[in-house]
């Protein structure tokens, strides 16, 4: 038995929760990733996962194992970047964590030069929602966040997005450009539902340390309620009304002009977009130009870039 390949494979089936999804990921025919765990247990001579029809669930001794495998593996990877440091070439695979939103609005349209630049450097995107703290199971997550990082990790600012408010030319044509949070209640608003919960929006003008003006704008039921940012969007480039979304999903559109901010003079809100590594000695070569290519693209400041290409910056 590969016990390095089993170890591998057995963290695998845990991160990604099933032994069908660990064989997608590793490439491998199910029946041979359930006869290497099945080995690795018989090695160990104990049992490390229990299984049942619905799920999989570490035992005791299972976890214990699990977070020394991790530390093993973790050892051998660092090893290897010792080496590739040296050879200074970027080759393997690299696992990322990130919003989905971020994956399609941001990431997707940059990959192919990034793949020309790193043609032996091969991603695997995972987006199961949104994500505002680091998992050790990739090698990057990129976190969005309103509260400062903390924890024991490397992280590197990518950008700042805001949340503004949006429409089409056509809707504001029709029902007319509303210059101050008090004229929303007269418009179609595309509201998402904690808003409705929170009972209000924060809207602030000049500098939100020292705000020269600062209302808390009613929250009505819109005419489209939705948590799910993408339906929100499309809706508002079809016309629907106003939503309020993050800057760098609608950055190209505003260029486009198929959206116009909506009261460009008062801010919502705010969050940063970072990468963050788990803390080890040596950063694969892999990795590291992969989180380079990532601060090259967003810019790496504090600051809103998409607004700034759009001409559309907060003042």
């Amino acid at each position: 038995m590969d016990q390095l390949k089993a170890m591998r494979v057995f963290a695998r089936v845990i991160d990604e929760g099933s032994f069908a999804g660990a064989a997608r990921a590793l490439d491998l025919a199910p029946a041979v990733v359930t006869r290497l765990v099945a080995d690795l247990e018989e090695h160990l001579g104990a049992r490390l996962l229990n299984r049942t029809t619905r799920r999989l669930a570490l035992t005791e001794v299972g976890e214990a194992y699990l977070e020394r495998c991790r530390r093993v593996l973790m050892e051998l990877e660092d090893a290897q970047a010792l080496v590739q440091s040296a050879t200074h070439e970027a080759r393997g695979h690299v696992r990322v964590l990130v919003p989905p939103a971020i994956a399609v609005h941001q990431l997707a349209k940059h990959l192919a030069r990034f793949h020309q630049q790193y043609p032996h450097v091969t991603l695997e995107l995972h987006s199961p929602g949104p994500v505002t703290q680091i998992d050790e199971a990739f090698d990057i997550s990129i976190l969005s966040t309103k509260e400062p990082l903390q924890g024991d990790f490397v992280a590197r600012r990518l950008a700042r997005t805001e949340v503004i408010l949006c429409a089409a030319p056509e809707y504001l044509q029709r029902r007319g450009r509303p210059q101050h949070p008090q004229e929303l209640p007269q418009h179609d608003v595309l509201v998402p539902p904690l808003a409705i919960q929170q009972r209000g929006i924060v809207f602030v003008r000049g500098r939100r340390e020292a705000p020269d003006e600062r209302i808390e704008g009613e929250c009505r039921r819109g005419v489209l309620t939705t948590g799910h940012n993408d339906t929100n969007y499309a809706a508002a480039l079809h016309g629907l009304g106003i939503a309020a979304l993050p800057s760098f999903m609608i950055e190209d559109a505003l260029m486009e002009h198929a959206l116009e901010r909506v009261m460009p003079q008062w801010q919502l809100q705010s969050y940063d977009i970072w990468a963050a590594m788990p803390s080890r000695k040596f950063l694969p070569a892999r990795t590291r130009v992969v989180l380079d290519f990532l601060v090259s693209v967003f810019g790496g400041q504090d600051h809103d870039p998409w607004l700034e290409a759009a001409g559309c910056a907060s003042p």
